[in-house]
């Protein structure tokens, strides 16, 4: 054996004894993909919590104005409602106003209700915010009917013995339990209950936006059986016909006999009404 092949065969036995060891690698690293989180919106926070967000520029306008003052309020009202009680409408037409106060029961409502409908006949309801509450779907009833509805107060007080920020109270409480029950505001119309008022409560239910809607003649069909009966009524209305004469009935019966003089003269109310020549509208017109 020549030199040569001792060397070969030194090698291959060198390689064979070292081999498995050689082969061994450390795996590599299973590649993870590196992932770049996309950019989110930044929303710096005022100390209050509330985002604080850039808006969109927009085209500069000037706002609008609610008339909310005193002074505005009172502006709207037309001349002839400000500053006085109403007790005719200002016209020369051949019309009269019925007008129903609602502020204790509503005994007498389910049948004014019907006798106005049957008749055709428009008129205006003073509620106060008591009854409202309490006869819910009556005052839906004549809001739905068309009729007009004012404002009575909250509570029925005598006006003149509050102070003006009760006034005030009593007023827009009363307003508000209208419309939330109706949808419909009751301004500018309002009533003094009892028809007592002087220059200050006035003054307060104008710079609130409403005009004093007073009466030509009070049936007196609330005072019951005391007052006469119900032909009474009609009388009392049959002679105070006049253009734009307004009339004072009631919804509820008198507390002591139970009587509803007002609901039961009303159909013929309305007859002598009309035997005079007269039609019938609301404290609208």
């Amino acid at each position: 054996m020549n030199r040569h092949t001792l060397l070969v065969g030194a090698l291959v036995a060198a390689v064979a004894a070292c081999g498995p060891a050689a082969s061994r690698t450390e795996p590599l690293p299973s590649a993870q993909p590196t992932v770049t989180p996309s950019p989110s919106p930044t929303t710096s926070v005022e100390p209050t919590g509330t985002p604080s967000l850039t808006p969109t520029p927009t085209r500069s306008r000037t706002p609008t104005a609610t008339p909310s003052s005193s002074a505005t309020q009172t502006s709207a009202l037309p001349g002839w409602l400000r500053g006085h009680v109403v007790t005719h409408l200002p016209t020369t037409r051949h019309v009269v106003v019925l007008t129903f106060d609602g502020g204790a029961g509503a005994q007498g409502a389910a049948s004014i209700l019907a006798t106005l409908a049957r008749e055709h006949v428009p008129a205006t309801f003073f509620l106060t915010g008591n009854f409202v509450s309490a006869n819910p779907s009556t005052t839906r009833a004549i809001a739905a009917a068309g009729n007009v509805i004012g404002d009575h107060t909250v509570t029925h007080p005598h006006s003149v013995t509050l102070s003006s920020a009760s006034l005030t109270r009593e007023v827009t409480v009363a307003a508000e339990r209208i419309r939330a029950t109706t949808g419909k505001s009751p301004r500018p119309w309002f009533r003094f209950p009892y028809g007592e008022y002087d220059a200050r409560t006035l003054r307060v239910v104008n710079d609130l936006g409403y005009g004093a809607i007073g009466w030509t003649v009070d049936t007196l069909g609330w005072e019951g059986k005391e007052a006469g009966s119900s032909s009474d009524v009609v009388r009392r209305v049959r002679a105070a016909i006049s253009p734009g004469a307004i009339v004072l009935m009631h919804l509820g019966a008198n507390p002591d006999d139970g009587t509803t003089y007002d609901a039961d003269a009303l159909p013929a109310v309305i007859a002598a009404v009309r035997a005079a020549g007269y039609g019938f509208v609301t404290v609208a017109g």
